[in-house]
């Protein structure tokens, strides 16, 4: 019973282990890019408000088209009345049904309605850009997120490789003690040291841990997910994002960035605006046409026999249908002011919207300089971390050697252990700051933000 429920247990684990690899999911940044923009509510929001200025802009292009409305009725009416039919009073009871219908199309007023539908295609174009400038956001807020884990990931292998040097020259103490080579001193500081070491790794997992919490909450999925993220390949030595000027960047972006274009659009919308409210001064000029006809089982006539017999639906709506067609013109004399308030309105959101897009751009313009200038400096810190790393390296080796043969003291080894780390954590975070300007320089130009 015991092996048997040994061997339960051991299918279990295993079981579990396998169910746990396959829920786990392996992701690029792409993929994390993909499911944060899908679940992300900002981007709904602004999908939907793209959604109504379709609806309005559709709405708007049917107003050029005439309008038509049918309709009935069905009655009964007693005491004294009036029979619909021949217009006589009655005092009968009578049944009663009818029918009319209308029509009415505006031939001219002055452009308004072609005008809001040119307004309305602008607003639509412009929420599409407002839709990808959402995108933009996410997508760039989701690169930091991943850059983070990749960064605190190394941060982890930094760590672990400074426990592991300190573990293995735990062992040589150990053993130079044991041989009486070295005193019990320099085994107890190294015990303190992988202590240390220890304490460093417990918080690079943990800062780890929080990137990739930060990562989840940013892509709307449950913490309780599990993931694993592809670690791209990445070309420290392509620095072509730095070859152009800030101004060059400034230009590319212009074009690529979605804000600047709905700004402008905004511009084109309120210029159409304008001209809407100009229509307001002019006359309208309209047709219209409209039809009815009704039955009455009061409406009698002599049949062949002499006897009053009720006359035919059919013949009812067609003696009694009448017709009629209009032109109507409509010249505005006074209204107010009305109109001229919509035009001076309408010039005040014209001015607004120049003033956004003079906003935009010059906020883009400051925000790639000051990329461009971190992206810059973030070069040059990459390279000085990586020059101080070697020399570091070098230090250390030389003085671990010293330490093994005895002529160095433990201090000289722990501040040359420390320095070492201290740079290599240093290198690690300047080589992703590094990364992620040049990536923020690449996302204004309107490239891919994937490695």
């Amino acid at each position: 019973m015991r092996k048997l429920s040994l061997t339960l247990l051991l299918g279990f684990l295993i079981g579990f282990s396998a169910v746990s690899q396959q829920s786990t999911r392996i992701l690029d940044l792409q993929q994390c890019v993909d499911i944060a923009i899908e679940n992300n509510l900002s981007v709904r929001r602004s999908e939907l408000q793209e959604q109504r200025a379709k609806v309005s802009h559709l709405q708007s292009r049917a107003e050029m088209l005439p309008n038509l409305n049918v309709g009935g009725n069905y009655g009964s009416q007693w005491g004294r009345s009036i029979d619909p039919t021949t217009n006589q009073f009655i005092t009968q009871q009578i049944n009663f049904t009818g029918l009319n219908g209308s029509s009415n199309v505006t031939l001219f007023n002055w452009f308004r309605i072609v005008n809001t539908v040119k307004q309305n295609k602008y607003n639509w174009e412009s929420t599409k850009y407002d839709v990808d400038k959402a995108k933009n956001d996410i997508s760039l807020n989701i690169v930091t997120f991943y850059l983070n884990v990749i960064f605190n990931r190394e941060l982890v292998g930094n760590a672990e490789y400074q426990l592991n040097s300190s573990q293995e020259q735990l062992e040589r103490t150990k053993k130079l003690v044991a041989g009486g080579a070295l005193p019990r001193t320099n085994e107890l500081e190294l015990i303190s040291q992988v202590a240390t070491n220890e304490v460093n790794l417990v918080n690079a997992e943990n800062n780890l841990n929080l990137a990739l919490l930060n990562l989840k909450q940013a892509m709307l999925i449950p913490v309780s997910e599990s993931i694993e993220l592809i670690i791209p390949e990445i070309d420290l030595s392509d620095e072509s994002a730095l070859d152009q000027t800030a101004e060059t960047v400034y230009n590319d972006a212009l074009i690529a960035m979605p804000e600047i274009q709905s700004a402008q659009l905004q511009v084109d919308q309120a210029i159409m605006g304008v001209k809407v409210a100009q229509a307001g001064y002019s006359p309208t000029l309209s047709l219209s046409g409209s039809f009815r006809t009704n039955y009455s089982d009061a409406y009698k006539l002599p049949d062949d026999n002499g006897n009053l017999a009720t006359v035919p639906l059919s013949d009812q709506f067609d003696q009694n249908l009448s017709r009629s067609l209009s032109l109507g013109l409509n010249i505005p004399i006074f209204n107010n002011l009305r109109a001229n308030s919509n035009v001076q309105n309408a010039k005040i959101n014209l001015e607004q919207a120049e003033i956004a897009v003079m906003e935009q751009q010059n906020v883009l313009r400051q925000t790639i300089e000051q990329a461009y200038n971190d992206a810059y400096a973030a070069s040059k810190t990459f390279s000085a971390s990586e020059r101080q790393v070697e020399a570091l390296e070098e230090t250390f080796r030389s003085i671990e050697n010293q330490y093994n043969l005895g002529a160095a003291n433990f201090t000289d080894y722990q501040v040359a252990q420390n320095n070492l780390y201290r740079a290599k954590s240093d290198l690690v975070r300047a080589k992703f700051d590094f990364i992620f300007k040049t990536k923020v320089l690449d996302f204004y130009q309107g490239k891919n933000l994937t490695f």
